[in-house]
C-alpha cells in the first residue's frame, strides 16, 4: 500500500507540476478537482503544485476517498441506473396475456354456471382479464422504474457526499499551508 501511495504521490507531484507549468489552459490539480486556490503568501506555482499534491494525498489518506475514482464510480453508477431502468421497462410484459387466460378460465366457468354458454363467458372474461392484466403490468413497470431511479439517485448522492468530504479535507490542508481555498 505504501508503494502505491508513494507512486501516486510521485505521479501527482510530476503531473501537477507539469500542469501548473505547461498546461495551456492553466489547470492545476486543484482546478481539475474544481477547487479554487489562491496563494495567500505569494507561493510560487511550483510550490503550489507540490502543496496541492501533498494535500491531495493527505485528503485521500484521511477520507479514504479518491475523487478521480469516485468520478469513475459515479459514471458507472449512472450507466447501471440506466440499465436498471431499461430492465424495469420490460417488467409486466405479458401481463395482459396472462390476465386474458385467467379471465377466460373464470369467465368460462361463470358462463357455464349462469347460462350454459361457456364460450360467451370465456370471451367476456378474457377481455376483462386482458384489461386488468395490462393495468397491473403498467403499474408494476412504473413501480420498477421508480425504484431503479431512486436507487440510482441514492448512489449518486452518496458519491457526491464522498467527493464533498474529500474537498473539505483537501481545502483544510491547503488552508494550513496558507492558501485561500473555495470550492
Amino acid at each position: 500500500m505504501r508503494i502505491v501511495t508513494l507512486g501516486v504521490t510521485l505521479l501527482l507531484v510530476t503531473t501537477s507540476s507539469a500542469l501548473a507549468q505547461t498546461s495551456p489552459s492553466g489547470k492545476t490539480l486543484a482546478a481539475t478537482l474544481e477547487v479554487f486556490v489562491f496563494p495567500a503568501s505569494g507561493q510560487a506555482p511550483d510550490q503550489q503544485s507540490q502543496d496541492e499534491a501533498e494535500c491531495y494525498n493527505w485528503a485521500v489518506n484521511n477520507t479514504g476517498n479518491d475523487p478521480f475514482q469516485l468520478n469513475k464510480q459515479a459514471a458507472q453508477q449512472a450507466q447501471q441506473t440506466e440499465a436498471n431502468k431499461q430492465q424495469a421497462a420490460k417488467t409486466g410484459q405479458g401481463a395482459g396475456a396472462g390476465g386474458a387466460v385467467k379471465g377466460a378460465a373464470v369467465g368460462a366457468l361463470i358462463g357455464e354456471i349462469a347460462d350454459d354458454d361457456a364460450s360467451k363467458g370465456a370471451a367476456y372474461g378474457a377481455a376483462a382479464g386482458l384489461i386488468a392484466g395490462r393495468r397491473r403490468g403498467r403499474q408494476a413497470q412504473a413501480q420498477a422504474q421508480q425504484q431503479a431511479e431512486q436507487q440510482g439517485q441514492a448512489q449518486q448522492q452518496a458519491t457526491a457526499e464522498q467527493i464533498g468530504n474529500f474537498k473539505k479535507a483537501f481545502s483544510v490542508c491547503l488552508e494550513a499551508k496558507e492558501y485561500m481555498v473555495k470550492y
